[in-house]
């Protein structure tokens, strides 16, 4: 997964200054970024603190390691059912 420019500090603070008042358009020049970007993080982290959303950001990479364990786990199964299918 890339790597954000910005930590989660800094996305929390853009949010909120955004809520103070200051214009999308003129905060999204200042951090050089789309008003597409600022919006996907308004939608995915508005509302968050920072501890929340480095909780969140915990949760996200623990989910995709248990699916990747998934996944692994079945085509373990699969090389198993093949093999024993062949065998007989």
């Amino acid at each position: 997964m890339k790597k954000s420019r910005f930590t989660d500090s800094q996305i929390i603070d853009a949010l909120k200054r955004a809520d103070a008042g200051l214009k999308v358009p003129d905060l999204c020049r200042e951090l050089g970024i789309s008003s597409a970007l600022f919006y996907r993080w308004r939608a995915k982290f508005g509302g968050m603190d920072a501890s929340m959303m480095s909780r969140m950001k915990e949760l996200e990479e623990e989910n995709r390691r248990l699916r990747k364990m998934v996944v692994d786990e079945r085509l373990k199964a699969e090389i198993v059912q093949e093999a024993l299918a062949k065998k007989f």
